[in-house]
């Protein structure tokens, strides 16, 4: 997402403001709404806190656990299935692990009592943000697993970003830290990037980035199915209905879903929210919400409807964020603390309590039953 104040450098803040105005199409946005969107990013970034990680990352070769099942997730045209061959719907919350490490331990436990089935994990390669070691990703992930909630890793060292050597950089990075990865096909998803390409336009120059990392990714023995931002700062969803079919066809396992992140460009309707989706779903494609709140400073968020119609259509939704947002967004804070001991009113009461919130409508995936 575009959020807790994570730190632009100046390049990116050049590269965004720089970037064209985006698609004529209705349903996404306006010349305005682009200009908001790229302004909104930079002034939500998260700052660097002394809690972060700061272990080097290294090579270990991963050892056998009890745990480690045969197989792992893979998409089966709209639906992602575990190692069962069960459909797995996504129902859970973003966690900045990156910049809030010392608070992992409380933070994973609240949002697993919330009856979360997934936790998005925000980490870093190194480039931006201190780098995740094997180590570090290891425990995070038995972490979560004795919490029975699936794990989605993601590097927000490139967010915003145009430059494909910037995505190669965190595809070597994963590739580096592999062997945390290899093994838990069954428990582990691989968000590559965090809205890695910002623009609204030249969109091929998205689909090429990926369509040269991916093919890396597995050639390096990771086989974890992989997800995919959308362009625009996750929110350009017609890039998936433009370049998602070639993407997903580069994938030697066939094994990659989509992200829409859902603020006020991409979420502010029902209509541009169903759209949005049906970009991925309409040419059989997997896909999520990665990332939505209940309102931000380019608008305001159908939250409701985009729980509603995800329930309705079997696809997952997670939520930005547990805690820790600054800069004037605090409200996107789904939690009062780190605890969970009180959740925010207007946002964490909804996406967790409500209709069709995280506790009604979550299912936990069936290779922990």
């Amino acid at each position: 997402m575009r959020r807790f104040r994570k730190l632009c450098f100046s390049v990116v803040m050049a590269m965004t403001l720089t970037a064209t105005a985006c698609a004529s199409n209705e349903v996404q946005t306006d010349t305005t709404a682009e200009n908001t969107q790229t302004d909104t990013q930079q002034e939500t970034e998260l700052d660097i806190t002394d809690e972060a990680d700061t272990t080097e990352f290294e090579t270990t070769t991963p050892e056998e656990s009890e745990d480690q099942i045969e197989g792992g997730f893979h998409v089966e045209g709209t639906k992602l299935l575990d190692a069962n061959g069960e459909e797995f719907v996504m129902r859970g919350v973003n966690e900045a692990h990156s910049w809030y490490s010392a608070q992992d331990t409380v933070s994973l436990q609240a949002i697993s009592e919330t009856g979360s089935n997934v936790v998005r994990l925000v980490c870093g390669s190194g480039a931006t943000y201190n780098a995740d070691s094997v180590a570090t990703l290891q425990g995070l992930i038995e972490e979560c697993k004795e919490l029975d909630m699936i794990v989605i890793l993601e590097v927000h060292d490139g967010t915003g970003d145009n430059n494909i050597s910037t995505l190669e950089q965190i595809a070597d990075y994963w590739i580096s830290v592999k062997d945390a990865l290899i093994g838990e096909e069954a428990y582990v998803i691989l968000n590559i990037a965090n809205e890695w390409y910002g623009n609204w336009n030249q969109i091929e120059t998205w689909a090429e980035g990926y369509e040269e990392v991916i093919p890396k990714l597995r050639e390096a023995g990771i086989e974890n199915t992989i997800m995919v931002d959308s362009a625009g700062w996750g929110q350009y969803a017609q890039s998936i209905g433009d370049y998602g079919k070639a993407i997903f066809d580069s994938d030697p396992e066939q094994n990659t879903m989509f992200s829409v992140h859902m603020y006020g460009t991409a979420g502010k309707n029902e209509s541009v929210i169903t759209q949005n989706l049906k970009y991925a779903t309409d040419q059989d494609l997997c896909v999520c919400v990665g990332e939505f709140g209940y309102k931000h400073s380019d608008g305001d968020v159908d939250e409701a409807y985009i729980m509603e119609y995800c329930t309705e259509n079997n696809i997952g939704y997670l939520g930005w964020s547990w805690k820790g947002n600054s800069g004037g967004v605090e409200y996107l804070d789904i939690a009062e603390s780190f605890d969970g001991s009180t959740l925010s009113a207007d946002w964490g009461e909804v996406l967790i309590n409500g209709e069709y919130g995280i506790r009604e409508t979550s299912e936990p995936c069936s290779i922990f039953q």
